[in-house]
Parts: C-alpha cells; sequence; structure tokens
C-alpha cells in the first residue's frame, strides 16, 4: 500500500486488515517505528484528523514535523503547493496533507516520491475518516454487510459522505438512505458509481426504525458558494429526543465532528450516541494505516 487518497484505495480484504491490527493494538500490541518521519501539510483548519494523526505517529515512536495552517510557511510567500510537497518529501517518510481544494492530494502524490495520506480535500474526499467510521460500525456489529444506513445532513458538500459511499462499495449494505435537503443531495456522478441499491429521502421519519446506523453530518457553511444558500438550509436536520425515540433498539448515531447544532447535546448521553467512541478510534486506526503503509 502507497498513497491514500481515495476509499478505493483499499480492497474489502485491506480494510479488514487495517481493522484487526487496530483491534491488536487496542489489546496491547506495541509496534515501533522509530526511524520513520511523518510530515503533516494542514493547509486548511483541523482538530480531530491533525491530533489523531500526531497521535498515532508518536504512539509508533515516529517523530512528527509540518504546520498546522499556511500561515507561517513559504505559501503566504506565494510558493506554489508542488514545491512545497517536494521540500516536504526530502524531510519525511510519509506526507499527510488537508487542502481546502479538490484534488489536491492527488495532485501531491503525483509529486511526492513519498507515500502521501489525503486528510481530507476540499468537498472530494476524507478517506482515513471512512476507515474510522467502518471500523466503528465494524467494532459495534462484528460486520458491515447486511446493515441498513441512513445518512443525514450535507451530501452534496460533506467530504466524509463521498469517501463513506465510496468505502460501502467494498461491503455489502443491505440499504442505504440518503436523506437531505433538495439542494444537499449527493453528486450524481458519486452516485453513478455505486454498487448497491441507495434511496433518497428528504425525511428520516419513514425509515428511522429501520436503520442500524444513523450517519449525521454538519451543514458546512465554509463549501457554499453563496451564504444565501446556506442560510436557507442550515438547521434542516437536528438529532434530537423525538428522533431517538424512533430509532431501533441498538442502533446507532455517528458523527465525523465537528458539531454545530445539528445533534442535541442532549443525547450525548443516549446509548446509541457513539461519535466521541468513533473519534476515539481514529488513533489506532491511523497508526494501523501507518503501518501497512510504512512497513513494520
Amino acid at each position: 500500500m502507497e498513497d491514500v487518497i481515495s476509499a478505493y484505495d483499499f480492497s474489502r480484504d485491506q480494510y479488514l486488515e487495517i481493522f484487526s491490527l487496530a483491534d491488536e493494538i487496542l489489546k496491547g500490541r506495541k509496534i515501533k517505528m522509530k526511524e520513520k518521519i511523518i510530515a503533516e501539510a494542514f493547509f486548511e483548519p483541523s482538530t480531530r484528523t491533525a491530533l489523531s494523526f500526531s497521535a498515532a505517529a508518536q504512539r509508533l515512536g515516529m517523530n512528527v514535523i509540518g504546520f498546522s495552517s499556511q500561515e507561517g510557511t513559504s505559501v503566504v510567500k506565494g510558493e506554489n503547493l508542488a514545491d512545497t510537497i517536494r521540500m516536504m518529501e526530502n524531510y519525511s517518510d510519509c506526507i499527510v496533507i488537508r487542502h481546502k481544494f479538490d484534488g489536491a492530494a492527488k495532485f501531491a502524490a503525483e509529486v511526492s516520491s513519498k507515500p502521501v495520506i489525503n486528510a481530507g480535500d476540499g468537498k472530494h474526499e476524507h478517506p482515513t475518516q471512512t476507515l474510522v467510521d467502518l471500523y466503528t460500525i465494524f467494532k459495534t456489529f462484528n460486520t458491515i454487510d447486511g446493515l441498513n444506513f441512513g445518512l443525514i445532513g450535507d451530501l452534496r458538500y460533506a467530504r466524509t459522505v463521498n469517501s463513506l459511499l465510496r468505502g460501502l462499495t467494498r461491503f455489502k449494505p443491505k440499504s442505504v438512505y440518503l436523506i437531505s435537503p433538495p439542494p444537499l443531495k449527493a453528486r450524481k456522478e458519486i452516485l453513478r458509481e455505486l454498487n448497491y441499491e441507495y434511496v433518497e429521502l428528504n425525511s428520516p421519519y419513514d425509515v428511522l426504525h429501520d436503520l442500524d446506523v444513523v450517519y449525521v453530518t454538519r451543514i458546512q457553511k465554509e463549501r457554499f458558494p453563496d451564504e444565501v444558500e446556506y442560510e436557507k438550509v442550515k438547521e434542516s436536520y437536528t438529532i434530537d429526543e423525538k428522533i431517538v425515540n424512533s430509532m431501533r433498539k441498538g442502533s446507532i448515531i455517528l458523527h465525523p465532528l465537528p458539531r454545530v447544532n445539528e445533534i442535541d447535546r442532549k443525547i450525548d448521553v443516549s446509548p446509541h450516541a457513539k461519535y466521541f467512541y468513533q473519534a476515539s478510534l481514529a488513533v489506532p486506526i491511523r497508526q494501523a494505516l501507518f503501518v501497512k503503509i510504512l512497513g513494520e
């Protein structure tokens, strides 16, 4: 395994191998890669992704260099992305990049001779978040096949949704419901690629009792080209007690975070709420990914 740019870069077996290694790490297996250096090139703000990649590298004994904002770098002087990546590959064994532009990670991989991991590029993809999402589901249900999924919120601009929809092509979901206001429907070019049945809906209430996984996304103001359009849809859905009371026993709520107001904080104590548990699995899953890419 070399570059990780898309959720398509993993086969079903590779997903399961990474899950298995993450399980071993959680059980206490120690793996050290002290000679390796990870470069983080975060051109866009990040909390969970940046910190979990850093924590994963440090727990493996690796060193971490890089930046979490282009402020203070030569980018503000006009340095282009290609030159920045060429510079960072000289100092590291692997580059983790987050960027506001679609395709930036793929471009970085084409420029770099070292492995590149996409930590989110614009509204395109976020494949390692999908690793975390699918791992959380797998640990909860001991399977991904045969489950009913409901993806709620911003399905047009959410890169996590694009990657999750693509990642599910490696498994056999029973049904996938895409629930969003009309302006935020999933993009047609993504839907055309899918090898499973899906249903587009405006309201979650007709299917809540059937869902095993409710995957909630934030309405992303920063992705909207028109703020007026954002204002029209910004509070389209809120996961509240009414929705939770309609969910089936044993079903779970996931969210890639950060959240704004799309999940009522009262729900945090519900047994359905798994989004903080989901976030906690980011470190072992990214540890496992580094091991697979850079070798034990």
